[in-house]
């Protein structure tokens, strides 16, 4: 900006008219105009031009530099209003596609999960590797440990197990929230493996303005992000 400040005597700076159509802007905030335009600033740079000295005129290199800062500077202006465009669609074309989770299982991270009435519940073990026996323990939303079994040998990787949903003594558990926590014996020491667990969709909402798809699950108090889901399971 260097080139367009040599001004005539008591002639106003580019930075100081700059300053003055930014406040004469202010009041306008209710009508809906709070940023300069591109026009604002090459009108600037005419005014300026024609109060310069004519004695140190700006150079044609200096022009061309402030054309292709303003230039650059709108330019970068629509791109952000293409993004935030392109990332508005894509959200709704996320939660489109989410709807037809509404009424499915899906398979989140987290030992957590509900219990339906005269139901189990099925979870997702990650195991680092072969295992000669998994042992799956279950507790209620008290930490009380109702239920310990045996489901043998898995390969290594994700291992689906299933609680009938009932304790030791063969009694039916009641509905609500249960943990599901598992382990082995990995290389001669006892070792506790990841977790997560089945929960059925009620529906599908809009994060806040960030471009995340949220979905409400039975049992649970807060929505869990879309881009958690590890698995679609059954309606």
């Amino acid at each position: 900006m260097a080139g367009i400040n040599n001004v005539g005597q008591g002639s106003l700076s580019y930075i100081d008219q700059l300053k003055k159509l930014q406040e004469q802007s202010k009041p306008e905030e209710t009508t809906g105009k709070q940023d300069l335009k591109q026009e604002d600033f090459l009108s600037l740079l005419t005014k300026q031009l024609a109060q310069q000295d004519p004695f140190k005129p700006v150079s044609n290199d200096q022009m061309i530099a402030q054309m292709a800062s303003f230039a650059t500077v709108d330019g970068i202006g629509k791109m952000n209003t293409q993004f935030e465009s392109l990332n508005s669609s894509m959200t709704s074309n996320q939660a489109l596609q989410a709807s037809s989770l509404v009424g499915r299982d899906v398979l989140v991270p987290g030992a957590a999960g509900v219990k339906e009435t005269d139901a189990g519940m099925a979870a997702m073990v990650k195991l680092p590797q072969s295992m000669d026996n998994v042992f799956v323990r279950v507790e209620n939303e008290m930490g009380q440990l109702v239920r310990t079994f045996d489901v043998g040998a898995k390969p290594g990787g994700d291992a689906r197990v299933e609680w009938d949903g009932k304790d030791d003594q063969g009694n039916p558990m009641p509905a609500g929230k249960y943990k599901v926590k598992a382990s082995g014996l990995l290389d001669g020491e006892s070792r506790e493996f990841e977790v997560s667990t089945y929960a059925n969709v009620n529906s599908v909402l809009l994060g806040k303005g960030d471009g995340n798809v949220l979905l409400n699950l039975a049992g649970f108090e807060n929505p869990v992000r879309l881009a958690e889901v590890l698995e679609v399971g059954k309606a």
